[in-house]
């Protein structure tokens, strides 16, 4: 009998149930045996388990953010990271490929992004009013990243992709926008629909998308502003813009896939969004939430040469503080303010927030940091192919070397729907034996593996040797 255990971790079992429906009709049972899962022996919790019981009493299923949660005996309860590393309660030390999903570039509690942040303390933090150190934080936002002329501070991706569109149907008089399924813009109601943890059965025919809410608690009309198409799909976007630009005022796209194994755009696609929207007066906007200050110092308008209308930052902007800025041409910024357009925020631009910016953009333009990384990401990438090769598993390699991953498949995987052939229950497998061996990637094969800067060629060489024993135990 095949037994399978789904993890917390897994937005959303109907994937699974997906995989399993079409998997089971094509593979022999004695191959669907090698992925049985099997229940791994547990790290020490002695510390932890009694840490999160008292979670459990005071906060919502004991985490601040519903991902985190990975069962009431096995969420872990982390005390420290520096580094490439993290240390639970326990003691037990993981090599983090999590990096807090994408905050950390530079390395956890790097010192020079915590000795600026600690000076700056001593001056304040708040004050409701322009500072020059927020005014120096946006002039090298500016010099650094292609076409950026004028931007505003907020503290959460969230909160700037929420701005963005907001700033986009004010300069249009539009009120619709375009987002791509699979793709996730924050927990704001409009972009809450066809995320990659969306089910797959559920998102109608590629050629008639139907938007997939996530969750309770959305009005239903909003669904109205909204049309969610494949990516990578030229035709798909083609037709929806020629037939609906009337109404449509944005289009908002992650650059590459960051919940989707950092799946990246077919040569020209981007291009293809800038050409529409230039033709059809729709405001393009990247979601650089994850690419940003992570692809190239410049972010995806660098690596991948188009410039959109609107950028939105984020995660590695602060290292791990809380910062977010967006920003682009000046004729599209300007709405905001003066009785148009709202923007808004207590904490925008707060001393924390642009004491750390500031750190982290000095490190990425003294030094080749995210150059000297890709190349430790080609080495990791290279490795992981190899081990899988080696091993007989069909699979994938995606992404950026930056924001990489993997999908074990026979079939190719251009977009969320492809996902339905994707072996979740083995990668899954994979990855639990990964973290018993103190190596935590997600368990999640959507979500990607982020590297920064202190991850060195002797980290990933040990993650290598873990990965190919860990591969070896699962086809046990």
């Amino acid at each position: 009998m095949l037994h399978i255990k789904f993890s917390i971790l897994d937005h959303d079992a109907y994937h699974q149930l997906d995989f399993l429906h079409l998997y089971c009709k094509i593979t022999p049972l004695s191959f669907l045996t090698t992925f049985i899962y099997q229940e791994s022996q547990m790290l020490n919790r002695e510390k932890s388990q009694p840490i999160f019981d008292r979670a459990l009493k005071v906060l919502v299923n004991g985490v601040s953010s519903n991902f985190r949660y990975l069962g009431e005996k096995e969420t872990p309860v982390i005390v420290r990271g520096e580094g490439a590393r993290i240390w639970d309660a326990d003691g037990n030390e993981f090599i983090d490929y999590r990096l807090g999903w994408g905050p950390i570039i530079i390395g956890h509690a790097d010192h020079r992004v915590n000795h600026a942040v600690i000076k700056h303390l001593e001056n304040g933090t708040t004050f409701a009013a322009t500072t020059e150190l927020e005014v120096i934080v946006a002039e090298k936002l500016v010099k650094i990243v292609p076409g950026m002329e004028k931007l505003r501070f907020t503290n959460t991706g969230t909160e700037a992709t929420m701005h963005a569109l907001r700033t986009a149907r004010g300069y249009t008089n539009k009120e619709k926008f375009i987002k791509f399924e699979g793709q996730y813009h924050g927990a704001h109601d409009y972009v809450l629909f066809s995320t990659a943890s969306s089910p797959i059965s559920a998102m109608g025919a590629r050629t008639s998308p139907i938007p997939v809410q996530v969750g309770s608690g959305i009005p239903h009309k909003i669904r109205d502003y909204v049309y969610c198409l494949p990516f990578n799909d030229f035709e798909a976007i083609e037709k929806c813009v020629k037939d609906h630009h009337g109404e449509v005022a944005a289009m908002l796209v992650e650059p590459c896939l960051g919940n989707i194994a950092g799946i990246e755009p077919k040569s020209g696609y981007l291009s293809h969004l800038r050409s529409l929207c230039n033709e059809y007066n729709i405001v393009l906007i990247f979601d650089e939430v994850k690419t940003g200050f992570r692809l190239a110092n410049g972010g995806a308008r660098e690596a991948y040469g188009v410039i959109p209308d609107i950028s939105t930052y984020a995660k590695s902007l602060g290292n791990g503080l809380p910062v977010a800025a967006f920003g682009g041409k000046t004729k599209v910024m300007d709405v905001i303010g003066g009785g148009s357009v709202t923007h808004a925020g207590t904490f925008g631009a707060n001393g924390v927030s642009m004491a750390a910016a500031n750190a982290v953009l000095d490190i990425l333009s003294d030094s080749p940091v995210l150059k000297d990384l890709a190349e430790r990401g080609k080495r990791l990438k290279t490795g992981l192919d190899n081990v899988l090769t080696d091993a007989g598993i069909p699979h994938q390699m995606c992404g950026h070397p930056n924001i990489q991953g993997f999908l074990i498949t026979d079939k190719p995987v251009k977009e969320v729907r492809d996902l339905v052939y994707s072996n979740d229950v083995l990668y899954e497998t994979i990855m639990q034996n990964m973290y018993n061996r103190g190596i935590w990637a997600e368990s999640d094969p959507r979500e990607p593996w982020f590297l920064c800067a202190a991850h060195t060629d002797e980290i990933i060489d040990d993650t290598l040797n873990k990965f190919q024993e860990s591969v070896k135990t699962a086809l046990q």
